[in-house]
């Protein structure tokens, strides 16, 4: 039994969760304070679930029962409720016992007995289950590691909350009560299942803010314009299938509808009698919390704040939202803003226009999320350029524009996109990334069914807008677009490359490969688009030039050839308008169209591989390959995909390029094992799409998406067969835990919470060695007979080293001196380095034996307060610390990632036997990263360790310097218990 030295109330208990029917509630410590909220709480129960409780009838709690469950020391006694409005709607409580079953007693007693209550109007709604995750992680952290409950069988909900978590259990039934037991250690199922309850209940949300069934504009002008006026007009405007209501204090008693809309009006949401799911809000900011409180007490479902003056107009805005997000959590609602553009949903079962937007976005099946207004307009503007109308290329399913999103984020997008029937691409302007850890886990399981493709504003440190409060990353934005790829998110840099990669990956199969055919009847053009394919990595074959006056039926026959073509995996169409010869057909005004409708026809008939149309001066040419045929509904059931048919052979000159397909060069590291040149393409989906083929006025644009789709396509069909986490036979895991408890209880006595400390060398050597990982001994060198003893006991050659951080790894500021072969050599050594560097106390010398010849590599891995814990590689000295040249892997890392990791840095080559060279043992160097991301996931008060150099020899290697820091684990992380974050 633990005694705390007070009883402080633990405030980061609290938390908001999002329930299964996609409401929200809050998860907060029971208090003294809370005995009147109680005994209401429990007069709204009904008798049967009281009878479950209690195991008997017992219809109104003493005063005795109200100070046991309001009085708590939180760590042997601890109770937590969910609360909705303030009140309570469910309890859960546990009590540390013994092996008996009684009071604990003892320090060594990890059990308590646990037991719950929700209110019956609640029931079904997942409170239960939220709360066991809750009280199971607060169980965890005061050091208790089993619960038990007993429950009567008849009780089948509450069975079910216990077998359902996914932790390892065990079920006995004695005296008619069914008693479970189960280990609180996070297990893969449990974990799943808290998962798949997280994103169920995300998505719901949502999905209740993007189709509700009434909303009220509430702040709409008599006169015409204004924010709330307008907002009205798009909804209306848009076709809203559900009902409307205009709201506003200032309207007048007799005034029942608002003309010419003929919309009816309320004076406050109390004189609607009828539900509203979603209330639009465009009033000043100080009327906000009046109307919010209105829509709390009258049960709204959601809230879109367009309002302004919140976080982006400084500090006191800033505590404005906080408290507006408070207010609106508090009463189960969601929140879009403040300060947001609005949301849009095209399905024929809403047709939404909440926005500011004047025109309604034609339907398809691209979903949009950004945090800037202007930036929306932008995306909307373009894709609406690129395609207009329902059913064209560059349609949407969903837009939302959350502004200073105070609440609902691109996480809360993701849930829901990831299995939305309606939309096939996420696209996502993000100027900050409030929970990059969350975002990385919700993007990878997302990519891993539709593609995800980001652009991310703001990537400098210190340009977040005002609005946005994130946590500060410490790793550069390179290293958050590397993490990105890894999740299989596709970034690019402009809002221009988000269209024309959405563009591709909405319109077009994945590719099966890299090869490339390009035909056309420019051959400028198509050299550009064959130099393009070489910049972005991808194997293009010799463009194929028809002639100036190929006709569309010459381009439809080209086409058809390089599909049913076995050598390529896509193809570029570049054109120009022909130029018609003697005797031939004179192109028309329409010869744009007719050559879309050749070049649809062709892909139609080969529908499996990816076309995209590069285009001078034929706009016509864009617009009808943009546009959908007639007619046609893009939310309907598609037909399956016809089968390819053979095609005639394209007339044509093949023209030779103007330079090999693999230039010469340092050879490159070899592929993965697992990662063939070209493998199966992925599966079609199950409905195709109308024939829609991508074009661009650049080819450079258009190779660049087509290559994003490539390389998604790749990580697709990786992700199919991911990669393991070795278990190794020597790791000493329990060990080095308790290691690590000790090392904290002795050097972290005066040292500020949340501050780490660095272990002394030997400690650290000592804690590696636990993973298997075994630096060089270093001997202290204070004088030069130490340094003769040292090595004496090392067994020369040796090096001489300086320990100063000035002077540490830097050779060539004369720091290190290597293969010293004996006494003499080694003290005139020692006089050289003190008398040009330093005296010993400064230098701090330091004696190391020598290793075999190799390349220097540094190995790293620390955890960034908002990336999450990342593993990192380089090769040492300039390359890392001049060029940046590093790759980095979210941990844990995985053997097939590990093994994408080395190969992926720049000097790559010098592991691989570059001019000549001898290749070293990669094989070691893998298993070496794969040891360090196992020894900072099994233990998260290890937030950094650094070994530099590692030395690859051609057999082995060995770690030559090492240093480890450890602090004590933040409170809760992603790993915990779900909850929404407040920023």
């Amino acid at each position: 039994m633990q005694t705390p030295p007070d009883h402080a109330y633990p405030t980061h208990w609290e938390a908001d969760v999002v329930l299964r029917d996609g409401g929200t509630a809050r998860i907060r410590p029971i208090t003294p304070a809370d005995a009147e909220r109680l005994v209401s709480f429990y007069e709204q129960v009904s008798d049967e679930s009281k009878y479950y409780r209690f195991f008997a009838p017992y219809p109104r709690l003493s005063d005795r029962d109200v100070h046991r469950f309001t009085h708590h020391d939180y760590v042997d006694r601890v109770g937590l409720a969910a609360t909705v409005g303030g009140e309570f709607i469910a309890t859960v409580r546990y009590d540390r016992i013994d092996e008996r079953g009684l009071p604990a007693k003892r320090p060594e007693d990890d059990q308590a007995e646990v037991a719950f209550l929700v209110q019956d109007a609640h029931q079904g709604r997942g409170v239960a289950s939220a709360l066991l995750e809750h009280i199971a992680a607060v169980a965890r952290e005061r050091g208790i590691r089993r619960f038990a409950a007993e429950v009567l069988p008849a009780n089948t909900k509450m069975i079910k909350v216990f077998t359902d978590a996914g932790y390892t259990q065990k079920r006995t039934f004695e005296d008619g009560v069914v008693r479970l037991e189960f280990d609180l250690e996070p297990t893969e199922q449990s974990m799943a299942v808290m998962r798949g309850r997280e994103q169920r209940a995300e998505a719901r949300s949502v999905q209740r803010l993007l189709a509700p069934g009434s909303i009220a504009v509430i702040g709409t002008g008599r006169a015409l314009g204004g924010v709330g006026r307008t907002a009205l007009r798009n909804i209306l405007d848009a076709g809203f299938t559900g009902r409307v209501h205009a709201v506003n204090h200032a309207f007048p008693e007799d005034l029942r509808r608002l003309e010419p809309e003929g919309v009816p009006v309320a004076r406050s949401l109390r004189e609607i009698p009828e539900p509203v799911d979603l209330a639009v809000i465009a009033v000043p900011p100080a009327g906000v919390p009046d109307v919010v409180r209105d829509c709390g007490e009258h049960g709204v479902q959601g809230v879109l704040v367009l309002s302004s003056g919140y976080a982006e107009a400084g500090t006191d805005g800033r505590e404005r939202q906080r408290a507006l997000l408070r207010q609106a959590r508090s009463y189960g609602m969601r929140l879009i803003g403040p300060n947001a553009f609005g949301l849009i949903n095209t399905t024929p079962d809403a047709r939404l226009n909440a926005s500011l937007a004047p025109q309604m976005p034609g339907a398809g099946r691209i979903g949009l999320f950004t945090q800037s207004g202007a930036i929306g307009i932008a995306l909307l503007s373009g894709l609406h350029e690129r395609g207009p109308g329902d059913g064209g290329i560059a349609g949407i399913s969903t837009f939302v524009s959350a502004g200073n999103r105070a609440d609902v984020s691109g996480n809360d997008l993701l849930q829901y996109w990831y299995d939305d029937p309606h939309t096939d691409v996420a696209i996502l302007y993000l100027e900050s990334i409030g929970n990059p850890r969350k975002f990385a886990r919700l993007a990878r399981r997302t990519a891993a069914v539709k593609p995800v493709v980001v652009a991310k504003g703001a990537r400098h440190h210190g340009t977040a807008p005002l609005g946005h409060a994130v946590p500060t990353v410490r790793v550069p934005d390179s290293t958050v677009a590397a993490l990105m790829r890894q999740a299989g998110v596709i970034r690019v840099d402009t809002v221009t490359e988000l269209i024309d990669a959405g563009l591709v990956l909405a319109s077009q199969p994945l590719p099966a490969g890299p090869r490339v055919a390009i035909l056309g009847n420019s051959e400028s053009l198509a050299l550009l688009a064959y130099d393009a394919c070489l910049t972005e990595g991808l194997r293009p074959q010799r463009p194929h030039v028809l002639p100036s006056a190929a006709i569309p039926e010459d381009f439809r026959a080209a086409l058809a050839a390089a599909l049913a073509g076995p050598g390529c995996d896509a193809v570029v169409v570049t054109a120009i308008p022909w130029v018609a010869e003697e005797d031939a057909a004179v192109p028309g005004e329409s010869e744009g169209a007719a050559l879309a409708d050749a070049l649809r026809a062709a892909a139609a008939a080969d529908p499996g591989k990816p076309v995209t149309v590069v285009h001078l001066a034929m706009d016509d040419l864009a617009a009808t390959l943009a546009a959908p045929p007639e007619p046609y509904d893009p939310h309907a059931p598609h037909e399956p995909a016809a089968q390819p048919q053979s095609s005639p052979e394209a007339q044509g000159r093949p023209i030779a390029p103007p330079r090999p397909p693999h230039p010469p060069g340092p050879p490159r590291p070899p592929a993965p094992a697992h990662a063939p040149d070209r493998a199966p393409a992925p599966e079609a989906p199950a409905h195709p799409r109308p024939v829609h083929i991508p074009a661009y006025p650049a080819a450079e644009r258009a190779v660049r998406a087509l290559a994003e789709a490539v390389r998604y396509a790749a990580w697709r069909r990786a992700a199919t067969e991911p990669g393991r986490v070795p278990e190794y036979d020597d790791i000493q895991e329990a060990a080095a835990g308790a290691d690590i408890e000790q090392l904290l209880d002795r050097l972290t006595t005066d040292v500020a919470p949340g501050r780490s400390v660095a272990l002394p060398p030997a400690d650290a050597e000592a804690l590696l060695a636990r993973y298997g990982i075994h630096p060089r001994p270093t001997l202290p060198a204070p004088d030069p007979d130490a340094a003769v003893r040292a090595a004496a006991r090392l067994g020369y050659p040796v090096a001489l080293k300086t320990t100063a951080p000035h002077l540490r790894h830097r050779a060539d500021l004369g720091g290190v001196r290597l293969d010293i072969a004996g006494e003499v050599e080694l003290r005139r050594t020692y006089a050289e380095l003190t008398d040009f560097l330093g005296s010993p106390e400064e230098l701090r010398p330091v004696v190391q034996a020598m290793v075999p010849r190799g390349v220097d590599t540094v190995v790293r891995a620390a955890i960034d307060p908002a990336a999450g814990a990342v593993l990192s590689f380089g090769l040492a000295g300039a390359p890392s610390q001049l060029l940046g040249d590093i790759a980095h892997r979210l941990i844990p890392a995985t053997d097939r990632e590990v093994n994408e990791q080395i190969r992926s840095i720049r000097s790559a080559p010098l592991l691989f036997g570059w001019r000549g060279s001898q290749p070293v043992d990669t094989a070691a160097l893998e298993e070496l990263l794969l040891r360090v991301s196992r020894l900072v996931d099994d233990h998260p008060e290890v937030v950094a360790v650094d070994l530099e150099p590692v030395v690859v020899a051609p057999h082995g290697l060995a770690v030559l310097g090492a240093s480890v820091r450890l602090a004590r684990p933040p409170a809760t992380t992603d790993l915990g218990p779900r909850r929404l974050p407040v920023y």
